[in-house]
């Protein structure tokens, strides 16, 4: 096993001295803890002392068996997993084993590696199992910040800096790749802002002709144009004394980016077809899943508008990073949709949450719930199951960087680790260049140029 695991701690139940000194040596150099018993009895004494994350017990074993041992565990200890051990190798021992309560079969004589990743197999089992149950336990706590949920460190950098930029009023850049909830994250600061009483008014920009645009945020008069048969405030003026957040930022048109310039600068709007500015009174939040240094640097963006809106820049962390939050999110949509669904599926079945965990989730938030309500929605039990999955999630294995193995052959140049590399981490950050040259410490000119001549 080539990770360690310091905090493991395993029980070996074995009426043999010398294999209990044994599996323990090993285990010690591995970094796992352990303890050995010589009998049945005394391996439940020491469950009742001590917490262990996995049991590894012999079947032949005087007075009461290993089988027997398992049996007993599986009832009163569940959650702890037992790894049988047994020089009988047969299916029918294996099957006994198994039906016993047994979480994986070992044979004498037994192969210390294979025993090391039956163990950290168990332990994470026994691990993820724990966080899974402390989940379900606080699943109904509000969120720290607001309506959003988590406890990664990734999450709790971000409620502290939120904490700061809601008293604030300077103009807020909100990135992140699509479904990480930006949204959400602007109506957070909005709520907590001194301004959460008022109106909280967002558009998307990139939905929007340049013309439509226009006269949805600075209004129009009547007659301005064909349809403009009554006048209308846009929503800067919709907005006043609130927030207003500009969604897909990075979509927006360069001509209709110089009169928001103009409109920012002098907090105020002429309507489409006036001549009158009106001045208006809100805070501008903005958000884009676009890398917008990058875009300023191809001449798709505005460089002054990038300035002046990102006078705060938030950069939300994509599902991936946020270790168990999958589950707790996965937890809270569950919940939602057996209500509206009106179905009693009140938790995940084994191996779902692995699953969960293991998926890259490259439409983040949004492509968790929306597994989850089809999972609602098919299940034909009071649990998810693995078969509720889409296929894409219940067969998924991570990607590794693969650079080559010892024959000569398979060897590559610098150059083309370079590029792997390089394409590794840009797919690990959904693309972001300037986020990827800060991760490669390279410039972000130098990205874009190498990226320019791989084409």
């Amino acid at each position: 096993m080539n990770r360690t695991m310091p905090n493991a701690n395993v029980l070996i139940v074995d009426d043999e001295r010398n294999m209990c000194e044994l599996i323990e040596t090993d285990l010690r150099l591995r970094g796992i803890n352990s303890r050995w018993c010589l009998s049945a009895a005394e391996a439940v004494e020491a469950l009742h002392e001590e917490n262990f994350d996995v049991v590894l017990t012999d079947v032949k074993m005087p007075g009461t068996t290993g089988l027997q041992l398992c049996q007993q565990f599986s009832e009163t200890r569940p959650d702890v997993p037992v790894i049988v051990m047994t020089a009988f190798g047969t299916l029918e021992t294996a099957i006994t084993a198994m039906r016993a309560g047994a979480y994986d079969f070992i044979t004498k004589p037994i192969e210390m590696d294979l025993l090391a990743i039956t163990l950290r197999r168990a332990i994470e089992h026994r691990q993820l199992s724990e966080q899974v149950r402390l989940l379900n336990a606080s699943s109904d706590e509000v969120g720290a910040f607001g309506e959003m949920i988590g406890k990664s460190p990734a999450m709790a950098q971000l409620y502290e800096q939120l904490q700061r930029v809601a008293q604030s009023e300077a103009a807020v850049l909100i990135c992140g790749e699509s479904g990480t909830g930006k949204e959400l994250v602007a109506r957070s600061i909005h709520a907590n802002s001194r301004r959460g009483e008022k109106p909280f008014v967002a558009v998307n920009c990139g939905a929007l002709s340049e013309t439509l645009l226009e006269s949805e945020l600075f209004g129009h008069v009547k007659g301005a144009f064909t349809d403009a048969r009554s006048e209308r405030r846009g929503l800067f003026l919709e907005a006043d004394g609130g927030t207003l957040l500009l969604d897909e930022m990075g979509e927006m048109p360069m001509p209709m980016q110089v009169k928001l310039l103009r409109a920012l600068e002098e907090r105020s709007v002429r309507p489409v077809g006036s001549d009158k500015d009106i001045p208006f009174d809100v805070r501008v939040l903005t958000a884009t899943n676009r890398d917008l240094e990058t875009s300023v640097a191809e001449g798709r963006f505005r460089e002054d508008l990038f300035y002046r809106i990102n006078v705060i820049g938030i950069q939300l962390p994509p599902l991936r990073a946020r270790g168990t939050d999958t589950l707790r999110l996965a937890e809270h949509f569950l919940k939602q949709f057996a209500r509206s669904e009106r179905k009693s599926v009140d938790g995940f079945a084994e191996g779902v949450a692995e699953k969960l965990l293991g998926y890259s989730w490259p439409g983040n938030i949004r492509e968790l719930r929306n597994v989850i309500e089809r999972a609602v929605a098919l299940t034909r039990y009071d649990k998810i199951t693995i078969e509720d999955l889409p296929e894409k999630i219940s067969n998924f294995s991570a990607t590794t960087l693969f650079i080559g193995g010892l024959d000569p052959s398979e060897l590559v140049p610098m150059e083309e680790v370079e590029r792997r590399y390089i394409n590794h981490v840009l797919e690990a950050v959904g693309g972001n260049q300037t986020q990827a040259a800060r991760i490669l410490g390279l410039d972000r000119k130098t990205i874009y140029r190498k990226l320019k001549q791989e084409g």
